[in-house]
């Protein structure tokens, strides 16, 4: 069913494909050896334009464990990028070389533009402050193992809701699943944009600044940092960075079984005590993306597992 797609927006993948990639992921964690030799002969091309470890780690690493091979940079300048390259010769090139593509980009819609040249299949990993599909794949694999299903959650997202593309993702995902309802915290300045809010129902949503008094309400809290290399103005920057820092103190009056995710990486908003309260899943979540995103490579490339 994925055999061939691009992956730029998770939205274009219906609820069965992603419920497809979820339930693999959980086999390939289950049984790893099963799949450690499934992409033998295959390549991976790693097109990253701004930096990343997690999400080029965990793609190099998942490919790797599924016994294939890497090619790409994590710095254009290393690349015939330095000299002017388009986008559009770079991923022609690139799909003479490899079976799949993994690109991140500062620039919002260079993925979707590179998808248009690419005769193999195309993976935004991050453009600018629009989307990020697969640490959303990575955040619902957390919610669905951690907390056994994906519907009636309430969700609480804090911090940069305007720059932040992994909440912009993970929103607009969960809200396909029924029951839900969201928490929108942040400084006023950084609320989430409205086009996101206009995607779903008014009443599924509140908006806040203040988390300690909605703590008690929540299911998922998903922290997120203030990304200073999205601010035109270091001033701004400095005025907010620090505008909610999560400690032990703050999260006493929350759900036994809330979780605390975090994309990473982290800044000061989740102070390193929180760490080792079992609510705390953000390591945890790291991992869970390495196994879904061999499962989204399985898919991508149409490989056969042997029953």
């Amino acid at each position: 069913m994925l055999k061939g797609k691009h992956l730029i927006d998770l939205e274009e993948f219906s609820l069965d494909e992603i419920r497809e990639i979820l339930d693999l992921s959980k086999e390939i964690i289950i049984n790893p050896e099963r799949y450690s030799d499934v992409c033998k002969g295959k390549v991976l091309a790693t097109l990253f334009y701004e930096p990343s470890t997690r999400t080029r780690f965990s793609f190099e690493v998942a490919m790797l464990r599924l016994g294939g091979s890497i090619i790409g940079f994590s710095d254009p300048n290393g690349s015939s990028v330095s000299k002017g390259e388009s986008i559009a010769d770079t991923i022609r090139t690139i799909a003479c070389y490899a079976d799949l593509a993994v690109m991140r980009h500062p620039k919002e819609g260079a993925p979707k533009l590179a998808s248009k040249y690419s005769t193999i299949p195309l993976v935004n990993a991050g453009d600018g402050g629009h989307h990020h599909p697969t640490q959303t794949l990575t955040d619902l694999l957390t919610i669905n193992s951690l907390k056994g299903k994906l519907s009636s959650h309430t969700v609480a997202v804090c911090g940069d809701l305007k720059f932040g593309r992994t909440v912009h993702s993970l929103v607009k995902a969960m809200n396909k699943y029924e029951n839900t309802k969201f928490i929108f915290i942040s400084p006023p300045e950084l609320k989430i944009p409205e086009y996101i809010k206009d995607e779903i129902d008014s009443n599924s949503y509140i908006e806040t600044t203040n988390l300690e008094e909605v703590i008690d309400d929540i299911d998922i809290l998903y922290m997120t940092r203030v990304q200073k290399e999205r601010f035109f103005n270091e001033e701004d920057y400095l005025r907010l960075k620090d505008s909610y820092v999560l400690t032990k103190q703050k999260i006493e009056k929350s759900k036994k079984d809330m979780i605390i995710m975090h994309p990473l990486p982290r800044v000061n908003e989740i102070a390193t005590e929180v760490d080792e309260d079992s609510k705390s899943v953000y390591f945890d979540q790291a991992k869970f993306g390495m196994f879904v995103r061999m499962a989204l490579i399985i898919k991508l490339l149409g490989v056969e597992i042997d029953a």
